[in-house]
């Protein structure tokens, strides 16, 4: 869990000996003494985390905070305020300059550790999407968040429901987020529909008996549903709860029975904040993988994805014994089409055409588009004779309606197939096999283009 850290502490022995820390802790520690430097570093050496002392001798610490999160590149980093300052209007105002979590001095040890463990934990889940800032920055998510969010779902599980009822009615000036009570039996129900899961937990140490709180976030980070929530324990009133359990546990953060709403409120929106970027560069980076191997145009699967699936189809054909067909679909004098109607006709009639192949075709079967206006498909455990009839019925579902092409009319359009099975297919090396099957239905396709065009074609070794 190695990560950079950058310390902005005026005062050279605190620097001296949270280095000393840190560096016994396997993390390499970047230093500041005032907010110039700080700035300077925080864009030069793209830490992982920042933990600043608010009292500075250049600019006061509140303005330093706004200018780091003003920086596109340190939007997520986490900084964690760490202070000797008691007063719960000094962290507030710290929490709404953009602050994470405030630590106040003298720091435990075990504590701070703990802390920045959880910090890099969460680093590290981001990291498994894309690369550490500069992944980020590639997918916008180091920008300013978008100005409208629907409102988020945060939960209180606490002892008694009274308990609740006084947070959610405290917090409610200061917070614009849907907060609900309720039990651990219906956050750990999976049948919550969209928009009914909370993004936040806000949950008693020891609401049903001493470390029940934490059983329970333990049990919801395991659980499909709830594992990307963010997690806030409230130490029960005269509770022995250590925070470096607690954060080791999985919690995002910890607070303290009796916490000022104001402050708990401005923490929850801080860790929702922190969610949203995390499930938003989620969404982004799945939906990057999607159209990775999905035809833009058509919604089929492009060639890469396709070849890499007919090897799959090969393989299992090659261990199981059962044969399997290919075809290649290429549509007649698609040329003409783009140079009579134009591209914005020709892309219409291929997304058609690409729409009748897949109704056409039996769950299992593979479908992508391989070039301009040819298409590959797979048929696995399919015999000749199958395979010439679904061949078959594929060409006559492509000529027996014209494709509509706006308000320019119709278009009668027909495609020629090659096709060629397994059957035929003796080269030990399955590689080798395919690449001969596949060569022997784009032969079989040429022999239907120079025959007069919308047949089927089977490859000569396999007729």
């Amino acid at each position: 869990m190695v990560g950079k850290i950058l310390i902005v502490d005026d005062v050279a022995t605190n620097r001296i000996v949270m280095k000393v820390r840190l560096t016994a802790a396997g993390y390499t520690p970047v230093l500041a003494a005032d907010g110039a430097s700080c700035l300077k570093l925080a864009q030069t050496e793209a830490p992982d985390l920042i933990l600043l002392e608010l009292a500075l001798p250049d600019m006061p610490g509140l303005r330093l905070l706004e200018r780091l999160r003003a920086e596109p590149a340190l939007l997520h980093v986490p900084i964690v305020i760490c202070s000797p300052l008691p007063d719960a209007k000094a962290r507030c105002a710290a929490f709404r300059a953009g602050a994470d979590d405030f630590l106040q001095k003298p720091i435990d040890d075990q504590t701070l550790l703990a802390r920045i463990r959880s910090f890099m934990r969460a680093r590290d889940e981001v990291a498994g999407f894309a690369q550490h800032h500069d992944g980020i920055a590639m997918l916008g998510l180091a920008e300013a968040a978008a100005p409208f969010y629907q409102p988020g779902m945060i939960a209180l599980i606490t002892q008694r429901s009274e308990t609740a009822l006084k947070l959610r009615r405290e917090m409610a000036p200061h917070l614009a987020e849907r907060v609900i009570a309720i039990t651990a039996e219906e956050a750990m129900s999976d049948g919550a529909g969209p928009g009914a899961t909370p993004d936040v937990f806000v949950i008693e140490s020891d609401f049903n008996g001493p470390g029940s709180g934490l059983r329970l976030m333990s049990d919801l980070r395991s659980r499909t549903h709830t594992r990307h929530a963010a997690f806030c324990v409230q130490s029960s009133v005269g509770a022995a709860i250590g925070a470096a359990v607690v954060f080791d546990l999985g919690a995002h953060d910890l607070v303290a029975p009796g916490i000022p709403a104001e402050e708990l409120a401005l923490r929850l929106s801080r860790l929702l904040a922190r969610k949203r970027a995390a499930d938003a560069l989620r969404a982004s980076v799945q939906d990057s993988l999607r159209l990775s191997v999905i035809d833009s145009l058509t919604g089929l699967h492009n060639r890469r994805y396709g070849m890499a699936q007919l090897a799959a189809i090969a393989d299992i054909s090659r261990r199981s014994g059962q044969e399997y067909a290919v075809m290649v679909v290429d549509l007649d004098r698609f040329k003409s089409v783009n140079d009579r109607w134009g591209h914005a006709a020709g892309d219409a009639v291929l997304i058609e055409v690409a729409a009748r192949l897949n109704r056409n075709l039996r769950e299992g079967d593979l479908l992508a588009r391989i070039g301009g206006e040819e298409f590959l498909i797979a048929l696995p455990e399919t015999t000749l004779a199958d395979a010439r009839g679904i061949a078959e019925r594929l060409c006559h579902a492509i000529e027996e309606t014209p494709v509509r092409i706006g308000d320019m009319g119709s278009l009668r359009v027909t495609v020629s197939i090659g096709l060629a099975t397994s059957a035929d297919a003796n080269l030990p090396c399955v590689k080798d096999a395919l690449a001969d099957l596949i060569g022997r239905a784009d032969r079989a396709l040429l022999y239907a283009k120079s025959a007069g065009r919308n047949q089927v074609t089977i490859s000569r070794t396999a007729a």
